[in-house]
């Protein structure tokens, strides 16, 4: 997939007054990605269409549930239901990722076999690296083969920040009841048609004083569903398969994510960070959302999630 990805990140939590300012963003970011704001220069934008962010009054502590998958993994299927179950069960609580790749990132499930008809590629450079770090290069891990994931990377007893699929029931009932909010975020999304430019903006409050690790907000792009090839348990080939919740890249070429540190800090004492975005042609606008995580980056334990559709 080819995307265009530009990453504007700035101190005290704004945008710039004026496109002519000396050094206005940080070296080796173009100043040109304002082309996809259609109505004038960053100025503009800021004085008609960025808004503070107003207190942040959400209490609840929402779940990512990722799930590692593949098209021709038989087993793959009731997983993915299993998520779009927990998800219904638990409105506005749970975010779902469905990551195309395997413990050693692409495998033989990911792979495609155009003469079977599966033509459509579903994994991503970021996608692929998350499977690899959960799989390959973490000592010891139970992620050796699909379907498998996590919930909020978090260790729910096993030892480790992934699960078996057969567990995300119970590892959510656990996180959503204890309700534990370490960090809160809130977002804001501007989407332009005729530039198919996204521009997305980003408050985290770290609530939690007792969080020392490193922490990152991680920006995904998200399709919401689309039709293809799956193999289904029963050996057979399911051609109108609806695939959901499929992560396709993120926002700035990271599968990790921005560091929350002082670059990023507020007076106020929040992060904020500020994407832009083009959307790649072939990808409906109204069929796509951005995910946004903090993570611990040494735990992995995600500590908060929040979705919002790009259109």
């Amino acid at each position: 997939m080819k995307k265009i990805v530009y990453l504007v990140i700035l101190a005290a939590g704004g945008f710039t007054s004026c496109d002519h300012i000396e050094n206005p963003y940080p070296p080796a970011l173009s100043q040109g990605t304002w082309d996809l704001y259609p109505d004038g220069d960053s100025a503009h934008y800021y004085q008609n269409v960025y808004q503070a962010f107003a207190p942040n009054s959400n209490t609840d502590r929402s779940v990512l549930i990722e799930d590692f998958t593949g098209h021709t993994c038989i087993y793959c299927p009731p997983a993915a239901v299993q998520a779009e179950n927990i998800k219904a069960a638990n409105p506005g609580r749970v975010v779902i990722e469905a990551i195309h790749t395997g413990a050693g990132g692409l495998e033989s499930f990911q792979e495609l076999n155009p003469a079977q008809g599966f033509t459509h590629d579903f994994t991503c450079p970021e996608g692929l690296a998350i499977g690899q770090h959960f799989g390959i290069n973490w000592p010891g891990s139970p992620f050796v083969g699909n379907p498998f994931g996590s919930v909020s990377r978090a260790d729910n007893g096993s030892g480790y920040p992934v699960e078996n699929p057969n567990t995300w029931p119970s590892s959510t009932t656990s996180l959503l009841s204890t309700n534990d909010l370490k960090v809160n975020l809130q977002a804001q999304v501007n989407y332009y048609e005729a530039t198919r430019g996204l521009f997305v903006h980003i408050e985290a409050d770290v609530l939690d004083g007792n969080l020392t690790n490193e922490l990152r907000l991680v920006a995904h792009l998200i399709e919401d569903s689309l039709v293809a090839f799956q193999k289904i348990p029963d050996g057979s080939t399911d051609s109108n398969y609806v695939h959901r919740d499929v992560l396709v890249g993120s926002l700035d070429n990271n599968a990790w994510g921005q560091p929350l540190d002082v670059a990023h800090l507020d007076p106020n004492g929040n992060y904020y960070f500020n994407y832009i975005y083009e959307l790649p042609e072939g990808y409906d606008p109204q069929n796509m959302s951005v995910v946004f995580y903090v993570r611990d980056a040494v735990t992995e334990e995600i500590y908060q999630v929040i979705e919002d559709h790009v259109d």
